[in-house]
């Protein structure tokens, strides 16, 4: 295009740190808003934009050059998996490397993101704190889905301390208390495991089947192996067995250790001190609960259990205040969004880093997805026509009710092989 086109990016964690990136590539103009005073969005512990998940122990759960950005990787000498400090300094240098801080506005909460058509034009007019911020040609959403908790509908009827995975930070807190984790995604296996030492009895609450795999086996990252066993022509099933045999070569089978193995696919979870606990007799799995009447838990398997502490670890809702009702993309767990990306009716409005990717490292789909943005903003790739687009919206979907569990959490998930195809396909047009 012959002339800049201004883009406003919501956002500086790593979806919207890459998404300028790609713009300013271009030779676009771009403005980030970040609501609080820091970038690095979930990573930066106690961020004081209220809406980072980080605890103290959290560390990337995909090996760092699997997981970061295609042309920057994680400084000579990082951990296989870094902490949250680390990446929080990794998104940092990247962003002083590419020059992103002069156009990033900190403490730039937008309150409201409002579509104008302006001489046959259609321009973007973004609120910062109730007051007009000017108007772009485009919007990237970039907010994240993980600061808005999904409490369960028990949540208000346990009499004991309760709390969502999202406000726990340290483990200390818990010290001789009987707590029960209900989950068993990442989240829930990161607090279990931390937990654990510290508590005088801890509990998981596995509601749904899961396959825990190893951090590491033989040696490397366990994503290596499977690299390596997995071709992208095998069928799932053969995939699904490569898998099985590889976590019953860990650790057994899902039933020795109170779990259900999953006969559909499911979001890899795990951490690597997770059955040693297991092991050591600190923590116990249970299955769902049935009922909770004052400290009191009633599982499905007809026991009951009195704890102290009650910790949530069942996921976020994905809230936009700021966008107008027919400009959102969500509808209840689902995301209406061409290749994840684009909203089909709203000219100039995208999304960077709403999935959840099964495998694989989430910066380096961000990567992907803003470039194609960038390629959409340049007019190197086009759009089919919105028809087209609602189309592929509702074959993705029935692909995502297909393959996994009927289940809020998989809402946002995607395959990440099946995902890099489409999108390249996507880039290509």
């Amino acid at each position: 295009m012959s002339t800049a086109r201004h883009v406003a990016v919501i956002g500086a964690g790593a979806a919207g740190l890459c998404a300028a990136k790609h713009l300013l590539a271009r030779g676009q103009k771009v403005t980030v808003f970040e609501y609080g005073g820091y970038i690095g969005g979930l990573w930066v512990y106690d961020n004081d934009n209220g809406m980072s998940p980080a605890y103290q122990s959290l560390h990337l759960n995909s090996e760092h050059k699997v997981t970061a950005y295609e042309d920057f990787p994680f400084p000579p000498g990082s951990p296989l998996y870094p902490d949250h400090a680390q990446v929080t300094a990794y998104l940092r240098a990247y962003a002083e490397h590419f020059g992103l801080m002069p156009h990033i506005r900190l403490h730039a909460p937008v309150t409201a993101v409002q579509p104008l058509d302006e001489n046959g034009q259609r321009k973007w007019r973004i609120e910062v704190k109730g007051e007009s911020a000017g108007l772009f040609d485009a919007v990237v959403v970039a907010s994240g889905h993980q600061n808005v908790p999904r409490h369960p509908p028990f949540a208000q009827q346990f009499e004991g301390q309760y709390l969502h995975a999202h406000d726990y930070r340290l483990p200390e807190p818990f010290k001789g208390k009987k707590v029960l984790v209900v989950g068993i995604g990442n989240s829930a296996c990161d607090i279990a495991s931390d937990i654990a030492p510290h508590t005088r009895d801890a509990v998981v609450a596995a509601r749904s089947p899961v396959l825990l795999m190893p951090r590491m086996f033989l040696g490397v990252p366990t994503s290596r192996v499977l690299a390596k066993l997995e071709k992208p022509w095998m069928p799932w099933p053969l995939r699904r067995l490569i898998r099985t045999t590889l976590s019953r070569l860990a650790f057994g089978t899902m039933e020795q250790w109170g779990f259900r193995t999953p006969q559909t696919r499911t979001h890899p979870a795990g951490h690597h001190l997770l059955m040693g606990h297991f092991v050591w007799g600190r923590l116990r799995a249970k299955p769902g609960i049935a009922k909770i009447q004052g400290r009191q838990v009633s599982f499905e398997d007809g026991s009951t259990e009195e704890f102290d502490t009650l910790i949530a670890a069942t996921g976020y809702l994905v809230e936009l205040p700021f966008l107008p009702a027919n400009c959102s993309p969500m509808e209840e767990h689902w995301i209406n969004l061409y290749q994840r990306v684009v909203h089909p009716q709203e000219e100039g409005l995208y999304f960077v880093g709403f999935f959840n990717v099964s495998g694989g490292g989430n910066i380096r789909m961000m990567d992907d997805q803003s470039r194609w943005v960038a390629d959409l903003l340049t007019g190197k790739a086009r759009l089919p026509s919105p028809q087209a687009m609602r189309k592929e919206i509702l074959a993705d979907r029935a692909l995502v009710q297909k393959r996994y569990p009927d289940s809020p959490r998989y809402g946002l998930e995607l395959d990440p092989l099946d995902y890099r195809r489409s999108l390249a396909k996507a880039m290509r047009q």
